[in-house]
């Protein structure tokens, strides 16, 4: 299944993509899909759903439609840096000995083609095209081997980054990762049963039409099971949370001189069989 939101008066609605453009209206299914729907085995209970109310459930096409994130803002959005090995190399370091784990605040949601948002005071604000995954039951102290069955699917993330914030003066990486708009998800979290393999999947980000990264998740430096059970040792992952895995090389940050986001850019990014995102930069009044 393809679990995606959309916007109706303001709130989202939730949603099944049938095809790459028809969308299946699921509000009669009378859950949104947050930490509760997934903590009470609603990917089991929506796919029953889904069999009986297919033929009669409303659809609409996707352009007709305002897409919101494609799963409910989760109780955490943690990501991995320096995750593919040639995104370290154009940054001038060592592949880390472990995962660099950091967090994202969870006010930086935003649907995937929603206007991105250059904060005020930002020179300095960089694009990364990542394969997130959302965790479909509790999990704590996961065994690498086990950890698959604790993910729900995967999705598409754009992982803003505004870098003199992240990087200069004291620097912090939450700081530098959770302005507005900052974390574009979607347009749709397919289950892990749409996805034959998720390291091996193609990756890319063009900005103004010109390919910037362009790259595949068998570059990870620390693969998906590894990571799960990495995160796992250290806290709760709790249902509909967020886990998203690193970004290739081509990164603003990494060409020589640095190119930053500016004003009218248009950015388009996708990963296979999750679907594509557009956003178009807009500077904060």
């Amino acid at each position: 299944m393809k679990l995606t939101r959309f916007q109706t008066d303001g709130t989202p609605t939730p949603g099944l993509f049938l095809d790459d453009n028809t969308i299946l209206n699921a509000s009669s299914f009378g859950e949104d899909w947050n930490e509760a729907f997934f903590d009470n085995d609603g990917l089991a209970r929506l796919a029953d759903w889904l069999d009986q109310n297919r033929e009669s459930a409303p659809t609409m096409q996707a352009s007709e439609v305002t897409l919101a994130p494609a799963v409910a803002r989760p109780s955490k959005l943690l990501c991995i840096g320096l995750n593919y090995a040639a995104h370290a190399a154009e940054g001038g370091v060592d592949p880390p000995a472990e995962p660099v784990l950091f967090s994202k605040a969870t006010s930086a949601w935003s649907g995937p083609n929603d206007d991105l948002l250059i904060p005020r005071e930002s020179e300095k604000t960089d694009w990364e095209v990542e394969l997130a995954l959302v965790i479909g039951k509790h999990a704590k102290y996961v065994a690498e081997e086990d950890a698959m069955d604790y993910i729900a699917g995967f999705a598409v993330h754009n992982d803003y980054s505004e870098r003199a914030w992240q990087l200069e003066g004291t620097g912090q990486w939450v700081k530098g990762k959770s302005a507005d708009t900052y974390a574009p998800f979607g347009p749709y979290l397919a289950t892990t049963d749409e996805i034959a393999d998720p390291g091996n999947l193609h990756l890319w980000l063009k900005r103004n039409g010109e390919m910037m990264q362009d790259s595949n998740t068998n570059d990870l430096i620390f693969n998906i099971p590894h990571l799960v059970s990495y995160v796992s040792r250290f806290m709760s992952l709790l249902p509909g949370d967020v886990i998203s895995t690193g970004t290739p090389a081509g990164v603003g940050l990494g060409f020589k001189p640095p190119v930053f986001v500016q004003p009218g850019d248009v950015f388009e990014l996708g990963v296979d069989g999750l679907g594509t995102q557009r956003q178009v930069a807009v500077k904060e009044a």
